[in-house]
C-alpha cells in the first residue's frame, strides 16, 4: 500500500500532550475513530481543514503535527 508524501505527529502528540483517545480525538474533530487510526497509519493526508482541526485539538501548530515530504511527492 503506497503512503502518502504527508507524514504526522498525531499518535505521539496525542498520547503525550493530551492523552486523548482516538475516539475523543476523533469525536473533537467530528470524523470517525476509523479516520484518526488510517490518519495515523500514514494511510491518506487529511484535507487542509481536518488538518486544522487536528492541530487545534492537539494544542500544537500545523507544522508540528505534519510534514510535507517532497521526494517523496513524484
Amino acid at each position: 500500500m503506497a503512503r502518502t508524501a504527508v507524514t504526522n505527529h498525531i499518535r505521539r502528540l496525542r498520547q503525550e500532550r493530551t492523552g486523548m483517545t482516538q475516539e475523543a480525538l476523533a469525536q473533537t474533530c467530528q470524523v470517525t475513530r476509523q479516520t484518526i487510526i488510517a490518519l495515523e497509519a500514514g494511510r491518506y493526508a487529511p484535507s487542509l481543514e481536518l488538518a486544522f482541526r487536528i492541530a487545534h485539538a492537539l494544542g500544537a501548530p500545523l507544522a508540528e503535527v505534519f510534514e510535507w515530504d517532497p521526494a517523496s511527492a513524484a
